[in-house]
């Protein structure tokens, strides 16, 4: 059997960089070896596409030392037109060497640059099949604020927030502290456009908000504050339906927060204390279809295309969605791949489902 090519395209000029590279690794132990063929390409931190080592243990999430592309002196050259699938590397000596026809791309991108819809858009133009949400849904997925305005108008419940930027404070600052005080306290500020909480602050008194706000600024120039929801998070994953069918919707997953203010980037990655990740989450049976639900709802909404990840916040009474994240942290211990392996799907055949439905 020919096996399939597929482009592993990870790294990128983000923040997220490492949690890129990481998942990558774990991609790269798990793919199906017997269907496809992988060319791993690295994007630096300045923006260069190399070719990587296919070696998984290179990529390992180690607190003490995070994984990261580092220029290695190769330049890979993708199809000149869309008449040719053709992947090329330029080496340092000057050589060329051709990697062979690409059937997909799969760019497991976190954050600006990567999964905002550039590349989406740059695969397009390319007419190279790709893992994922499409420029669109990227672009709105990526972008908190617009996230929430379409959601909001579909109906789906979200969490009340006020969207500023760093031009707004200067101009009106009494104005628009009088509308963040509004949302109460304890409230949430966060880059618009940024994950992996990066850049996120709990503000429990209004002395610490200009401090929160600065967090946040330098990661982005527009900043959402939103109001602190009492209750349990919760998330599932979601797969686009085959062949026009519904969204598939994972079993929920819980992540219970005992010794921290909130499930920041040490958390997530680097196995901070405080934090416990129960999956499947215990809900009733009609509490997780409503969920579920929702879950479907939110990703037609933002374009339905290809996973996402949809977090939410259960009041016990109510469920309100916190973000649809298109590109979910995808390492073999994230919430996403673990959802759906309590769901009956292994992390190969996640991977290989991905990738099909890509095709």
């Amino acid at each position: 059997m020919n096996k399939a090519a597929v482009v592993l395209l990870f790294g990128g000029r983000s923040s997220e960089h490492s949690i890129s590279s990481a998942t990558a690794g774990g991609v790269l132990r798990a793919i199906d070896r017997d269907r496809f063929r992988v060319i791993p390409v690295g994007i630096t931190r300045d923006g260069a596409f190399v070719l990587e080592e296919d070696r998984p243990e290179k990529f390992a999430l180690d607190p003490e030392r995070l994984p990261e592309v580092v220029d290695n002196g190769t330049r890979i050259i993708w199809p000149d037109s869309t008449l040719t699938r053709e992947l090329q590397v330029r080496h340092p000596d000057g050589s060329v060497e051709s990697l062979g026809d690409i059937d997909v791309v799969f760019p497991i991108l976190h954050g600006r640059f990567g999964e905002d819809g550039t590349v989406q858009g740059f695969l397009e133009l390319l007419d190279l099949p790709y893992v994922g949400a499409g420029l669109l849904m990227s672009a709105i997925g990526m972008d908190k604020h617009t996230t929430k305005s379409i959601l909001q108008a579909a109906g789906v419940p979200v969490v009340p927030w006020v969207t500023v930027t760093r031009a707004d404070l200067e101009r009106t600052p009494d104005l628009w502290h009088r509308r963040i005080r509004g949302l109460g306290l304890p409230a949430f500020v966060k880059p618009a456009r940024a994950g992996s909480s990066v850049g996120v602050s709990k503000v429990s008194d209004w002395s610490e908000l200009d401090a929160a706000l600065e967090t946040a600024f330098a990661e982005d120039g527009t900043v959402l504050v939103e109001q602190a929801i009492v209750g349990r998070e919760v998330e599932c994953g979601v797969l686009q339906g085959r062949d026009g069918g519904v969204p598939r919707v994972s079993v929920a997953g819980e992540i219970v927060v005992s010794g921290r203010d909130f499930y920041d980037f040490e958390a997530k990655y680097l196995g901070a204390d405080g934090i416990d990740l129960v999956c499947p989450a215990d809900l009733h049976e009609g509490e997780l279809a409503e969920m579920q639900r929702i879950a479907a709802r939110a990703f037609e909404a933002v374009g339905g295309q290809g996973l996402s990840r949809v977090d939410f916040f259960y009041t016990g009474t109510e469920f309100f969605v916190n973000e649809v994240n298109t590109m979910p942290g995808f390492t073999p211990i994230s919430m996403f791949p673990t959802c759906w392996i309590e769901s009956g799907l292994s992390y190969p055949a996640l991977i290989s489902e991905l990738i099909d439905l890509a095709r």
